[in-house]
């Protein structure tokens, strides 16, 4: 009886590694995709202006995050009907083939344009399925997580966000350390992209134990719903607008914080690329230690007080911590950086509990796939292309800064709106 007991607990803290793996798959591609923009528009999207290449290669990793809400209307259907175990086999499935066709494309020196119309293919399919991927690990993961413990088991989707965007930074970093620009720009950007191709087959690996969470079994026996995204239209349309609104502050941090400001730094700011990575990567390794523990104050405190401070903190302190970026220094650029990602780590951990307690189990996985990712796709995905863009048009390298604030802003408002809703019981 005893070992039978082990081997449940065995077998559902694989369920739970399981359940944030997929996340390391998905964001170490768009990280890497991120880190290589300058390389990857100036060889699908060659011209005269490398700012305009540049903005072109942002466009489809825009163009990826558009198709965000349809694939989380898709995995959301499959998430409520099938189980959350099923579309997240399938999300991480059509995440790793994308990723790995990306590193053996042909370029517009080779194909032409076929070579762009391909790349903006590829990033289409994987934006369907990054839809369903990270809000259906929240639902797994806040479903199975004992009560008064929702906060840190939902940190650990964003843990693993975190780990892929580490492991991409990582990777990309050695990689433009060890080969020259030359190499970089004729075979070394393909290697990250090569590699995420393991990290899929070892997701697909450990999905395939997965366990279904006792609030799910729990709906199936009484009855699933027959359109989750009629029910949710029809009774949750408030709570996916607040929902909008507070992810389009949490939304625009990350892609700019996270993704874009090596790039920029890069160039815009004329630091070396191999310095940008290097800072980033040390800054990644705090955040994901901060990340469970302010999980687990959002259990304690409560998720509202954490995400304010949080919102708080970049409407306050971006400006100050841009000035210090633009001091040009390893230490100045590695200061600011740490700053930023604590002030983000607080975000990162309290939002999947505070997104999951929005939304009852019958339409939990529909509901934060379609609000998060309107949201996501809005102002997430199209943030370093607008940060680009405004750049362009105003010749001014404040625009990302007072992008950042403004948007913060708009998400601490809404967050003064919603219910506390840490020590309730999940719906």
């Amino acid at each position: 009886m005893q070992e039978k007991n082990k081997r449940e607990v065995s077998f559902d803290k694989r369920s739970l590694i399981a359940g944030f793996f997929g996340n390391v798959l998905e964001w170490y591609d768009f990280t890497v995709y991120g880190f290589f923009a300058v390389i990857i528009g100036s060889l699908f999207f060659p011209g005269s202006d490398s700012t305009v290449s540049l903005i072109a290669a942002f466009g489809v990793f825009a163009a990826g995050y558009l198709m965000r809400p349809f694939g989380g209307i898709i995995f959301g259907h499959i998430g409520d009907r099938c189980g959350r175990k099923k579309a997240l086999f399938l999300s991480i499935l059509m995440m790793a083939i994308p990723t790995t066709l990306i590193g053996l494309l042909p370029t517009h020196q080779q194909i032409g344009w076929y070579a762009a119309l391909m790349l903006t293919i590829l990033r289409l399919l994987q934006g369907l399925s990054v839809g369903g991927e990270f809000t259906g690990s929240i639902s797994f993961l806040v479903e199975k997580a004992p009560e008064g413990k929702r906060g840190y088991y939902g940190s650990w989707t964003t843990f693993g966000v975190m780990g892929g965007m580490l492991l991409g930074s990582t990777i990309a970093a050695v990689v433009a350390n060890i080969l020259t620009p030359e190499q970089l720009y004729e075979f070394g950007w393909r290697i990250p992209f090569l590699l995420g191709s393991m990290i899929g087959i070892t997701g697909l690996y450990l999905r395939k134990g997965m366990k279904e969470g006792q609030h799910f079994e729990r709906v199936r026996e009484k009855g699933i719903s027959h359109s989750p995204l009629r029910e949710f239209w029809k009774e949750h349309k408030v709570a996916a607008v607040k929902l909008i609104l507070i992810s389009w502050g949490f939304a625009v941090s990350v892609y700019l914080v996270l993704i874009f400001l090596p790039t920029y730094l890069h160039k815009f700011r004329g630091i070396p690329l191999e310095s940008a990575l290097s800072t980033h990567t040390i800054a990644m390794i705090v955040m994901m230690f901060l990340i469970p523990l302010m999980g687990r104050l959002s259990d304690k405190v409560g998720r509202k007080p954490v995400m304010m401070i949080g919102m708080a903190g970049f409407v306050i302190l971006t400006l100050p911590l841009f000035t210090l970026l633009f001091e040009n220094t390893f230490l100045a650029i590695l200061s600011a950086m740490l700053i930023f990602v604590v002030i983000e780590g607080m975000l990162q951990a309290a939002l999947p509990a505070l997104m999951s307690e929005m939304f009852p189990t019958k339409i939990r996985y529909t509901g934060l796939s379609v609000s998060y990712n309107i949201s996501l796709a809005l102002f997430g995905g199209t943030a370093p292309l607008i940060a680009t863009w405004l750049i362009h048009i105003s010749d001014n390298v404040w625009m990302p800064a007072l992008y950042l604030v403004i948007s913060t802003m708009v998400s601490l408002i809404a967050l003064a709106f919603i219910k506390e809703t840490a020590k309730e019981a999940l719906r």
